[in-house]
């Protein structure tokens, strides 16, 4: 992309954004009518046509049913996707909203309505309008949140969800340079006031970005350090790889249980401490049953697993475990000189009235 975050993109410029997807059999574009996801349609219809044999899309709006401007909005983004001469379906959040963490659930609840259209419709990807000002407020909301070096990493280009790949075209491309994009091609776009509604952390963030930048973190050098972190955590996840082919290794003469993850204490004890970390949590995540094990939860968890295996080498082997706990529905004990993860049972509730969710 040029450097003058003022100036529209080019039809060069824009072939080179979707270079990736030309293959796709189909893609759906999420268009809420803001100057972002519009420019993505206008773009991508573009690029479409400059193709010999392109995808077909779709374009989705969600309407979350907490503005009553919404349903205009999404008659407007259907009426210019068929000036553009593409698909249109609107989708509706139905049921209850949630009092707290409204953002969060209606994020949960427009990638899930995206992917059932996706798979409606044969598409492999569904391409959202994420630009470099929204990732710099991301890796912000993670900074301030004490983010990890996987979550300060922010929004990568292609993520695979629910069996669709999330891609984002635009996320080294600033609002500004969309915006004039919109203005030379002369076409409208909504304005949500909820962008500005410092009700939420976003948009207090959003309004802290023209301090940071006079001191030098403007969008695209925030943008610049998530892509510089995402690269040292692919790295960390390289290393993480190795020490789990290693350890299992290690285990091969164990005959570990089925459904059970073993390491050996000593051998997981000399690894680095990002690395041991890192390690737990894909073992949690994968056999516990409660969702995504918490960053702080699992670092407290290895901060026991330590302390015990310190104690000992060989700790826990009268046949007591030294260490039992239970982490997001994983089961971690710490006996035999080993480390055992696996489902955690479900506990009854006192009254007898079935299962109950393991605690943490």
């Amino acid at each position: 992309m040029p450097d003058d975050d003022n100036s529209p993109i080019s039809a060069r410029e824009a072939k080179q954004l979707f270079a990736g997807l030309k293959s796709a059999p189909a893609l759906v574009l999420a268009v809420s009518g803001g100057p972002d996801s519009v420019a993505l349609m206008w773009l991508a219809a573009r690029w479409q046509r400059g193709l010999a044999r392109g995808p077909r899309l779709l374009v989705v709006t969600v309407d979350h049913g907490l503005r009553p401007e919404a349903a205009r909005e999404a008659r407007e983004v259907k009426r210019l996707a068929a000036e553009l001469g593409l698909a249109h379906r609107t989708l509706r959040w139905r049921g209850a909203k949630p009092n707290t963490g409204l953002p969060a659930a209606a994020r949960e609840a427009r990638y899930g309505l995206l992917a059932q259209a996706a798979r409606s419709v044969g598409a492999s990807h569904v391409l959202t309008a994420h630009t470099r000002d929204d990732q710099a407020e991301t890796l912000l909301m993670r900074l301030v949140r004490g983010s990890g070096l996987a979550g300060l990493s922010a929004m990568a280009p292609f993520t695979a969800r629910d069996g669709i790949v999330l891609a984002r075209p635009l996320l080294d491309v600033s609002k500004s340079q969309l915006i004039a994009t919109l203005r030379r091609a002369k076409l409208g776009f909504a304005d949500d006031p909820t962008n500005r509604d410092t009700a939420f952390t976003r948009p207090r963030l959003r309004a802290l970005l023209p301090q940071l930048a006079a001191e030098g973190g403007d969008a695209r050098n925030l943008a610049r350090l998530a892509a510089r972190l995402a690269r040292a955590n692919a790295a960390v996840e390289v290393l993480v790889d190795g020490a789990e082919r290693f350890l299992q290794l290690r285990a091969r003469g164990d005959a570990p249980q089925a459904g059970l993850r073993s390491f050996e204490a000593s051998a997981f004890a000399v690894l680095p401490e990002e690395v041991r970390l890192r390690l737990l949590l894909r073992a949690v995540n994968a056999l516990g049953h409660e969702g995504p094990a918490e960053l702080g939860k699992v670092e407290t968890l290895m901060a026991a697993l330590d302390q015990a295996i310190a104690a000992s080498p060989r700790t826990g082997t009268n046949g007591r475990p030294a260490l039992k706990q239970t982490l997001a529905g994983a089961l971690i004990s710490l006996a035999g000189g080993h480390i055992h993860i696996g489902p955690a049972p479900a506990r009854r509730s006192k009254g007898g009235q079935g299962p109950i969710k393991s605690g943490s």
